[in-house]
């Protein structure tokens, strides 16, 4: 079996088997690094991170842009829309206010209150709703054609045979009411009185263009006291 013998030379005590110390490095400096100043950052490092951050303000400007966009344009509809709507409201105020007659349909609920069922395609339409404590009445005007007219009839319980050459049931303060001028042309009417508090008619229609006639109803619902 083969020895290991000991590096160390003969006659070398303890202490020269011993591992020697390395020199201790002075502070302020590490070992193997080349004295001088530090590394500096890589040429063309200050224009890529300048370069970054404009596409970074870009993308922040487009989305405030967009935010705005966003907020705006439907704020600017809805101006539009409420100013179209008061000046729709105004103009119909300012018709009312000088004849007493809206330019448009009555309600459904108006129109079976008073049984005055406007016949689909009628145009222009006009009406009026005048109430009182002890009673309230509806005032239209409608063109129709002679299907209108008959079908108009039929649905409140009455028929063309019914009209009267010549006669106008609306009265006079009626038809002062609401500006209608029932003077001259081609004239026929005819009344419908119900019990209240069902709605009692008055019914006059002017022939004076064939095949468009024009009807006027005043039907007026009278309240039980």
């Amino acid at each position: 079996m083969t020895e290991e013998h000991d590096p160390a030379p003969p006659g070398a005590g303890p202490a020269a088997r011993e591992t020697p110390e390395r020199p201790e490095v002075p502070s302020g400096s590490s070992a193997g690094a080349p004295s001088g100043p530090p590394p500096g950052p890589p040429p063309g490092s200050s224009a890529g991170a300048s370069a970054a951050a404009r596409p970074s303000r870009r993308r922040r400007w487009l989305t405030a842009l967009v935010i705005f966009l966003l907020i705006a344009i439907p704020a600017g509809y809805i101006v539009i829309s409420a100013e179209q709507s008061r000046d729709s409201g105004q103009s119909k105020e300012e018709e009312a206010a000088s004849t007493g007659l809206y330019n448009d349909y009555p309600s459904k609920v108006q129109q079976r209150i008073y049984n005055v069922p406007v016949p689909a395609g009628a145009t222009p339409v006009y009406y009026y709703e005048s109430n009182a404590w002890h009673r309230s009445s509806l005032y239209v005007q409608f063109r129709t054609n002679d299907w209108g007219l008959d079908h108009y009839l039929k649905w409140i319980g009455t028929s063309r045979d019914a009209l009267k050459d010549g006669e106008i049931t609306i009265t006079g303060a009626q038809a002062a009411k609401v500006g209608w001028d029932l003077s001259g042309g081609q004239w026929a009417g005819t009344s419908l009185k119900a019990e209240d508090p069902h709605p009692s008619q008055n019914i006059t229609v002017n022939f004076d263009e064939p095949g468009q006639p024009v009807v006027y109803v005043v039907s007026t619902v009278r309240f039980e006291r």
